[in-house]
């Protein structure tokens, strides 16, 4: 009798939502108000997995019980963003999460990307910070797609660039551990380096995305880019400087 299941391991891109205050109700008010369904930021997420990261409060100031969790992952879900785990908090916090289908992740857990949140969604005012595993400098091969990325999709190249012939639409998502290279418009999401990579680009003939991303630094399209760049042949990457801006140069200069 042939089998009826496998199991199999496998390696998703897992955004890490980083709490850095206790007022669940305040950052649940703040996530609706950036990605709710009134906001012009409504489709920014799309049934994204996401694991909540406690790892930066102080285990001992937490009361698990005082926690707004309805609040928090109600707005999560009203943004089309599924909750699926948490790190960090302390074992108390632990046992609350559970209690809400929240798995634990250990804190010693390396393999995936930590992402903060946009600059616009920052509960406490601070630049934004990026945790991940030691950045990959060497991609193997490239992934290649020759037909359009069509809105809905999600294309990922694990440890390799990413190369697209055709249109990224809107509503589309491309991602890869190296760099991005979109021969023709690009008007979906493009994450570069989401594995860590610093080095990373992303470059397309015809640039006007709704999000661009390497190794964790985000740009959204509420920040219009600048003329010389927008809709035109264009390249982005991060700054050597230790700041970690992103920086926009045209490929026709």
């Amino acid at each position: 009798m042939p089998a009826l299941f496998e199991i199999k391991s496998t390696l998703l891109p897992l955004i890490a939502l980083q709490l850095r205050s206790s007022d669940w109700k305040a950052i649940a008010a703040e996530i609706l108000q950036k990605f709710g369904v009134n906001s012009e930021n409504s489709d920014f997420f799309d049934r994204d997995v996401v694991i909540l990261d406690l790892s930066s409060l102080d285990e001992k100031k937490i009361n698990a019980h005082q926690l707004d969790w309805d609040s928090l992952l109600h707005a999560l879900r009203s943004c089309k963003i599924i909750p699926i785990a948490i790190k960090g908090g302390g074992v108390e916090t632990q046992l609350v999460a559970a209690q809400h289908g929240l798995v634990e992740v250990p804190l010693d857990w390396s393999d995936w990307s930590t992402v903060t949140q946009p600059p616009e969604l920052s509960v406490v005012a601070s630049p934004p910070t990026i945790t991940t595993i030691p950045p990959r400098t060497t991609m193997t091969n490239a992934m290649i797609v020759d037909k359009p990325v069509r809105s809905g999709q999600k294309i990922y190249a694990h440890d390799s660039d990413l190369v697209v012939l055709a249109m990224v639409n809107s509503g589309a998502e491309v991602m890869a551990d190296g760099s991005i290279h979109v021969y023709a418009p690009l008007r979906g999401k493009a994450l570069a380096g989401i594995r860590g990579n610093t080095g990373a680009r992303i470059f397309s003939l015809h640039l006007e995305p709704e999000l661009i991303a390497i190794a964790g630094i985000y740009r959204t399209s509420e920040y219009p880019l600048p003329a010389d760049i927008q809709g035109k042949p264009a390249q982005i990457y991060l700054s050597n400087d230790g700041q970690e801006r992103m920086i926009f140069e045209p490929l026709n200069k």
